[in-house]
């Protein structure tokens, strides 16, 4: 498997003909190619109908009328944009470029975000470099949404370059800021970055809500301090801070994964009688953790009464299902579910989730990757970065590593995603489930030399990767570099190297 093929760049077309560098990319040891940009354009003609409506039909199919004006032209994007038509978005601007107008300051905010969001990072930098260049200023807000857009890729480095710029320019980073990369170090286990993150906050007077505490306790959760992560919420309380969803979510969460079950349902009791409303996380952790406790009983008897609440069961919840029910044989009773879905109107989420049963292979529906895909379009289903990670990471938890492999490809090819860390560390999974760790390896090296920064799911999905193959000796070197790159490691990671040691006396 080439890993370059399957993650070529994707870059759209944009207006005019010349070369631009971005300053957030050109890092040491990482070389790149000026980017040039090409685009052969036409006139367009303003639609009788309000902008709103511009979105439907082709884009271009306009009757005659008088020219778009530049602001027109800047509606028209923030509204592709808005509905996730970001081809068109870009088609737009190349199209408004070569007419000589230029999009307003909250158009390219939209774009840039839009573009960030999706993983098409390169072209969020190509845009907002264009931007630059007219001489327009950035906002922090703009700069949020591209720091945002890294983050989420997974990488760090250019993350910060982001932040470098900002003091450039003497914008000072808001809460947002703070919070968008509190929420990534602890996510990726970053335990001293979250410590400093947290210290500048109070430093710049931002005071701590939820949102920060629920972080943190989800920090101490995955480090192996549950008692601390417990024992936060009485500071919580005795500050006055009140106890909203997000900090239920994270003490049940807590609970559930140190298998203190009947506390965590106290919990959320406790949640309800106080009268905040669970939402999709709170469903999914209960279900989660019961699953994985064996009480599928419980589990399913919570994923029935989070439908009639109203909502939506997650496809990343329905595959922890599928296994807990594959394990035990018992596929007539999945299909009973899928049944009380449809009599519940859920037919878009039981298209999805017929799908990941298929891929455990009970069915045999559908013959490949491709079909299943075809099969989600024709249903309705809009294949978004999260459907297609789920796609993945179905097929990864069976070694299908061939498949994941195609899923990521399709994604990239036909809807322009580009794979971010988490996709990648999908594939790293499959290989490892499969027995194939050097293939395993070797994604984790293209991560490094694509200036993505890995995390502790990395380091922990390749050490497990290396124990399956019995190559205890090349851990405690992993788990060193997992430590010299700023992440702290869980309690899993702490387990394995303490299995490889023992393993290779």
């Amino acid at each position: 498997m080439e890993l370059q093929s399957l993650l070529a760049i994707r870059i759209a077309s944009i207006s005019v003909n010349h070369t631009m560098h971005c300053p957030f990319t050109e890092l040491p040891n990482r070389r790149r190619k000026p980017i040039t940009h090409r685009c052969s354009c036409r006139l367009i003609k303003a639609p009788s109908s309000s902008s709103s409506n511009m979105i439907d039909g082709p884009f271009t199919d306009y009757p005659d009328g008088m020219a778009l004006s530049s602001d027109l032209y800047s509606e028209l994007i923030r509204n592709y944009c808005r509905k996730g038509f970001l081809d068109k978005a870009m088609t737009c601007l190349c199209e408004m470029e070569a007419l000589g107008y230029r999009p307003n300051l909250t158009c390219y905010s939209r774009l840039i975000e839009s573009l960030g969001s999706v993983g098409r990072t390169h072209e969020a930098e190509m845009v907002f470099q264009e931007m630059l260049s007219l001489g327009l200023r950035p906002n922090v807000g703009l700069l949020n949404g591209l720091l945002k857009g890294f983050l989420r890729k997974g990488s760090l480095e250019v993350a910060r370059r982001v932040l470098v710029v900002m003091d450039e320019l003497g914008i000072y980073r808001n809460r947002e800021t703070y919070e968008l990369l509190l929420d990534y170090y602890v996510s990726a286990g970053r335990l001293d970055d979250t410590w400093r993150i947290v210290g500048e906050m109070k430093k710049k007077g931002h005071v701590l809500n939820s949102f920060v505490y629920s972080r943190v306790i989800q920090l101490y959760r995955d480090n192996g301090m549950w008692k601390k992560a417990v024992g936060i919420v009485g500071e919580i309380m005795e500050m006055g801070v009140p106890l909203d969803r997000r900090i239920y979510n994270s003490i049940i969460d807590t609970f559930g994964k140190y298998g203190d079950l009947d506390v965590a349902l106290e919990v959320f009791d406790k949640m309800n009688k106080e009268g905040v409303k669970p939402d999709i996380s709170t469903w999914n952790s209960l279900i989660r953790w019961h699953c994985k406790g064996g009480d599928l009983t419980k589990a399913l008897d919570l994923f029935s009464q989070m439908q009639e609440q109203g909502l939506y069961p997650d496809p990343k919840i329905f595959t922890t299902l599928i296994t807990s029910l594959g394990e035990r044989g018992k596929w007539d009773l999945l299909k009973q579910i899928f049944e009380r879905m449809k009599s519940r109107g859920h037919e878009t989420s039981g298209a999805i989730y017929a799908v990941l049963v298929d891929i455990y292979g009970q069915y045999g529906r559908f013959q490949g990757v491709s079909d299943c895909i075809r099969a989600l379009k024709a249903e309705g289903v809009q294949m978004s970065p999260n459907i297609h990670c789920v796609l993945a990471n179905a097929y990864a938890q069976q070694g299908l590593c061939e498949e994941t492999v195609k899923v990521l490809q399709i994604m990239e090819a036909e809807e322009g995603i580009e794979p971010n860390l988490i996709m990648l560390n999908v594939l790293i999974n499959a290989f490892g489930i499969a027995g194939r760790h050097l293939e395993a390896m070797s994604v984790y090296h293209h991560i490094l030399e694509s200036g993505i920064s890995p995390d502790v799911v990395t380091y922990t999905s390749l050490m497990k990767a290396l124990i399956r193959a019995k190559k205890f000796r090349e851990v405690p070197e992993l788990y060193g570099q997992m430590e010299s790159a700023g992440c702290t490691p869980d309690r899993k990671a702490r387990e394995m190297l303490q299995t490889a040691l023992q393993r290779m006396h």
